[in-house]
């Protein structure tokens, strides 16, 4: 029977995902078992392939991560996707290529920072959950600078955004691709207050309804996937917000994004099957 890890962190029922999918990777014949990725007792060749799913206590890690991911000889998604996507200076990359993104003022380890106008966003460059992003705006400037200054002294570089507005109202939109096809979408309610904190969490509790993605965020989705270097992906989010003549990338999540599987029926199944065809 073909093996399948499913690379997680630790923690009590840290994914609501995961048991859905070990349940439907049986259904298609498979084996599949979470396993640890940093846990140096799992012997990852006696799997056949490896998916990342929960691993979302690699952001102060991302070299240890990135060494690990780099040893799976069948890793989904693939380890290129997962280096290039595991760092928000792709957004840039991105913005260059012609996709619309949210304006990102990157401030690496060193530089000193800029605020917009306006309320803004201060987060990490690597990071999962939205642990460690906070919003502030022209009365908390002091705050923000400490709280720029402290990822810099951890060695974590900084992006700093401006808060879209039509977050407040209408969420941001994330859409779940599967092998390429469309599976659902999901509306994320805002999650940032003004300068209050939950960093001491794995990550922030999200506020999710199921949502129909409209024909031009479903476009904006598509335009960004087919880049060439998305050619393989297992699975995918677009969290995108709506801004003034259409919609921008927020996030675009390759490596460990929540899925929402509980929210789609066939979900689990659509993602077990191309698991499956991986495989075959």
């Amino acid at each position: 029977m073909t093996r399948v890890a499913v690379a997680t962190c630790r923690g009590e029922d840290v994914d609501p995902d995961s048991p859905r999918l070990l349940e439907a990777l049986a259904g298609e014949g498979l084996e599949g078992e979470l396993c640890v990725w940093d846990d140096p007792q799992v012997d990852w060749g006696a799997f056949d392939l490896c998916v990342v799913r929960s691993t979302w206590d690699y952001a102060t890690r991302r070299s240890h991560f990135l060494d690990w991911a780099r040893s799976i000889e069948h890793l989904f998604n693939p380890y290129e996707l997962i280096e290039y996507s595991s760092d928000k200076h792709y957004l840039e990359d991105l913005r260059r290529a012609g996709h619309q993104v949210v304006p990102s003022r990157f401030c690496d380890v060193g530089d000193e920072p800029v605020f917009p106008p306006g309320p803004f966003v201060v987060k990490p460059c690597v990071g999962a959950g939205s642990i460690d992003a906070e919003r502030y705006d022209e009365r908390h400037h002091e705050q923000a600078r400490r709280h720029v200054a402290a990822l810099h002294e951890a060695r974590r570089d900084v992006l700093i955004q401006p808060y879209v507005a039509s977050v407040d109202e209408l969420g941001e939109r994330a859409l779940i691709f599967i092998d390429g096809r469309l599976s659902h979408a999901m509306t994320k309610g805002a999650m940032l207050n003004v300068a209050a904190s939950s960093r001491d969490a794995l990550y922030r509790r999200e506020q999710m309804s199921l949502a129909k993605a409209e024909p031009d965020a479903e476009r904006c989705a598509r335009d960004l996937l087919g880049e060439a270097r998305f050619a393989d992906l297992l699975y995918a989010r677009v969290d995108l917000v709506r801004v003034e003549g259409g919609w921008a990338l927020m996030e675009l999540e390759l490596v460990e994004p929540s899925l929402f599987l509980a929210y789609r029926p066939d979900g689990a199944r659509e993602l077990a099957r191309a698991i499956a065809r991986r495989a075959a």
